[in-house]
């Protein structure tokens, strides 16, 4: 029955797939689309005089598809016309707005394997996108906008197309088999307009998403780590394309205020499935709105502040013989990353170093601070630890700067590879940057403790 359903529900909605033209594009959208400025708050439409339409974005690209949903929500008057957006990306992270990449993402694997990192506009956790993934974007007047209706549309859909039961839980999350996981959802609410968004895992790639996203826990605004599971593991006919079509029938079935099939009678009164071209011919601005969400400012430099700390033991040979202190010292070292940049390095040092003649914490902190919170802070690291100029001379350093300039660079490391509750190196262990990424990649040893502490202040604006 469900078979025979989904094979009407793709004849039905092949018919109401318009190629849009650019001509026919510019016209729909030049009747659908107004000036963010001219939109007035008023008597709202009754249900009868709302129309629908789907639009498929033609592009794969996230930072395309994220500008093409900024664009909408700025510039869409959406009283009168609500709209269901489905996009698809090439694969990538997607991190909240509010959200630390480096907690949340392994940063270098993540550059390694070509997948984007991209912070979106709304808030909520982060997701992995692939070609396996189908994203839908919810259009609305804010005083019509309605999760749980949006979220409806697709159990409906998803029941009625492939008989799959799947439940809305407390946290609004679209689970299947009781625990698993199909479905993320995140929102962003304006003055007069909002959306509601969410991906839906249909064949996604899970080896590849649970290699990007890092498991953590902190007090930032961190992802909620859920099993998760592919629809099609649970209806091998569920594709992206079936599904597109599926919700994309339900949601234009359904009427705008309530819950109700309205059949196709209802379909016969909307606009339809509509392609559409995420270029500046179409959207007038969006290629500037995509340049800003591909910057590092916007991606890495709009993170929360943090701060990381640790302590390493001094080998006993670089102390000063002294029968005062304990035969244990630590050298501590404290480092704030605010708006991706390095902004404060503190170095708490033994006695026994000092005593023993070490005086670089000046280069190191000179060095570090101000740098971006990436390869580039071990570079400036590495130049300034590595030599030092004296005059013209150029002197390697000794062993206890070396022992220094390690301990920051493993600092470096570690906060640039994981960011995570338990990092898989050797306590004693003073690696380089490369030699960490293989050990965390092959090895397991020791956990060891790193203390963040984040700060919102000024940030969730």
């Amino acid at each position: 029955m469900a078979q025979a359903m989904l094979k009407k529900i793709a004849t039905s909605s092949a018919c109401l797939v318009v190629g849009l033209t650019r001509r026919s594009s510019a016209r729909t959208l030049a009747i659908a689309s107004k000036n963010v400025n001219s939109k007035k708050e008023g008597v709202l439409p009754a249900e009868g005089e709302i129309t629908k339409s789907v639009f498929m974005s033609q592009s794969n690209d996230i930072y395309t598809n994220l500008a093409l949903e900024d664009w909408m929500y700025r510039n869409m008057d959406f009283t009168n016309h609500h709209v269901m957006m489905v996009w698809r990306n090439d694969p990538c992270v997607v991190i909240g707005r509010h959200q630390n990449p480096w907690l949340e993402a392994n940063v270098p694997l993540v550059n390694e394997m070509q997948i984007a990192l991209a912070r979106r506009n709304s808030g909520g956790g982060t997701v992995y996108h692939d070609r396996g993934n189908l994203n839908i974007t919810f259009f609305t007047p804010r005083e019509r906008y309605d999760r749980k209706y949006n979220l409806e549309i697709i159990t409906r859909a998803l029941f009625r197309g492939f008989g799959v039961k799947a439940v809305i839980n407390e946290r609004q999350d679209i689970i299947v088999r009781d625990n698993y996981k199909v479905s993320g959802t995140a929102a962003k609410l304006g003055r007069l307009t909002g959306y509601h968004h969410c991906t839906l895992l249909v064949n996604a790639n899970k080896a590849d998403l649970s290699k990007a996203l890092a498991k953590r826990e902190t007090i930032a605004t961190a992802s909620t780590r859920s099993p998760v599971a592919n629809l099609s593991e649970v209806n091998s006919r569920v594709t992206v394309d079936s599904l597109q079509t599926a919700v994309g029938y339900e949601y234009l079935r359904t009427p705008a205020l309530h819950l109700e099939d309205g059949g196709q009678a209802h379909i016969s009164q909307q606009r339809g499935f509509q392609f559409v071209n995420p270029t500046d011919e179409w959207f007038p601005g969006l290629a500037e709105l995509k340049n800003e969400l591909q910057t590092w400012d916007w991606n890495y430099g709009r993170t929360p502040v943090f701060t990381v700390s640790r302590a390493f033991p001094v080998p006993a040979q670089l102390l000063a013989p002294s029968e005062i202190y304990s035969a244990t010292q630590e050298l501590i070292i404290n480092m704030t990353v605010e708006h991706g940049l390095i902004s404060d390095v503190t170095l708490n040092i033994p006695p026994g170093l000092i005593e023993s003649g070490f005086h670089g914490e000046a280069s190191v902190i000179t060095h570090l601070k101000g740098k971006r919170f990436t390869s580039e802070a071990l570079n400036a690291l590495q130049d300034a630890m590595l030599t030092r100029h004296l005059n013209t001379e150029v002197r390697k350093l000794d062993d206890k700067e070396q022992f220094v300039a390690k301990c920051f660079d493993q600092v470096c490391c570690e906060l640039y590879c994981t960011i995570i509750k338990a990092v898989l190196l050797n306590p004693n262990c003073l690696c380089t940057y490369n030699t960490a990424v293989e050990r965390i990649r092959g090895m397991k040893m020791e956990k060891q403790k790193i203390v963040f502490k984040v700060s919102l202040h000024n940030y969730l604006q």
